[in-house]
């Protein structure tokens, strides 16, 4: 446990009033003369849905709604299932928020609301370079044409998260040191795929579960309809990983495909300390070390919060055939020994992300019904002309 404490905190962000952060990228541009389009149907018709379901944050969205940020922290404090959890910790003898009160809990959910907020327009700039990375690297023209449309999703989610927290909350946070080794690492790594998992279904996956948390407790119009075009972008995101890699994965060797089974579980270890927070308990005066050696010590299976953000992950995963591969004489594969140790292999005949993408196309719905409510009416002339 000790160790395993150091480890985690010795991640940390030494450069937080950098402006610019440089990762270097040696990953080969690959040209495509090969211009056949449909190729690839299930890409082909993500890239159609894509172009059909763009919006504008600018106009979508409706900026003038008074937002107060107590009222939507409050219902956090309610209703999440992190701050119930964490609510145990006031249990365990020697915990530094055993002493409590309703308004110390207030003030870390206003606290942890703000550093969600700040990880996830983070986020969304990873995978806007990401992104424009799979655009270069990737082989097909399929692909191409559709990660070009992610990159205006991703530069459209950055844009609205960040417009959020300047003009509607109270500051934000650096980007968390966990979450920005991961990316660095996705970034770095020059095979074409490997950009694919870290982002498309490790890092957007958990993003797209931890939108729908958050979706499902506010009551805020903004945030919730914010919510809503993002997962709608964010469930094709993923998709697009699930359709790509599947066909790739089939032809790797055994050995292959036990790095990217080891790469996942990394992004997946990487994704779970970012949620120990440690600079939320460090701005509220609690010493990281003592907070983050309480929350490992909480039993794994009652965290319901960090057991949903996984909910995407372990089914695209299986999809992938990456939780099995390696299975031998009745053994378990790799990865789903390692999903298994950490409580979320209940995950994996969940719909996987490539199936439900359409359903999640909120954009799309809402253009109908403005349709309909706009259509003028039939009247009794009109019926019997």
């Amino acid at each position: 446990m000790t160790d395993e404490i150091e480890a985690i905190l010795a991640v940390t962000n030494r450069d937080m009033d950098a402006v610019v952060h440089t990762v270097t990228d040696e990953a080969d541009a690959l040209f495509t003369w090969d211009y056949e389009k449909g190729a690839r149907p299930g890409l082909s018709k993500l890239y159609e849905k894509a172009k059909t379901s763009q919006w504008n944050g600018a106009t979508d969205l409706d900026w003038s709604i008074d937002v107060d940020p107590e009222r939507v922290c409050a219902e956090m404090h309610g209703s999440d299932y992190r701050s119930q959890f964490l609510r145990r910790l006031a249990e365990q003898p020697g915990s530094p928020v055993a002493n409590w009160g309703d308004k110390e809990w207030l003030a870390y959910t206003n606290e942890t609301f703000l550093h969600r907020v700040s990880q996830f327009m983070h986020g969304e700039q990873g995978a806007l370079l990401c992104t424009a990375k799979i655009v270069e690297t990737v082989p097909w023209i399929d692909a191409k044409y559709y990660a070009a449309t992610q990159v205006v999703d991703e530069a459209r989610h950055v844009e609205v998260f960040s417009r959020y927290l300047d003009e509607k909350l109270d500051g934000h946070y650096p980007i968390n040191a966990h979450l920005r080794t991961l990316l660095d690492d996705i970034i770095r790594d020059s095979r074409w795929d490997m950009t694919y998992l870290g982002m498309q279904i490790m890092v957007e996956g958990l993003a797209l579960a931890a939108f729908g948390f958050m979706h499902k407790i506010t009551t805020e119009p903004l945030l919730k309809r914010l919510l809503r075009y993002v997962m709608s972008d964010e469930a094709r995101h993923v998709a697009f990983g699930v359709l790509s890699l599947q066909e790739y994965y089939a032809g790797l060797s055994e050995a292959e495909i036990r790095v990217r089974q080891e790469f996942a579980f990394e992004a997946a270890i990487r994704m779970r300390d970012r949620f120990l927070q440690q600079e939320v308990w460090d701005r509220l005066g609690v010493d990281p070390k003592v907070m983050v050696g309480h929350l490992l010590a909480l039993p794994r299976e009652e965290n319901t919060f960090q057991k949903m953000l996984f909910s995407k992950i372990v089914p695209n995963c299986k999809k992938l055939g990456l939780l099995d591969a390696g299975a031998t004489n009745g053994d378990p594969g790799w990865l789903r020994q390692k999903f298994t140790e950490i409580g979320v292999i209940e995950f994996e005949d969940w719909v996987d992300t490539g199936e439900e993408y359409e359903s999640l196309d909120e954009v799309a719905k809402d253009r109908a019904s403005s349709s309909i409510s706009a259509a003028p009416s039939i009247t009794t002339a009109d019926a019997t002309a």
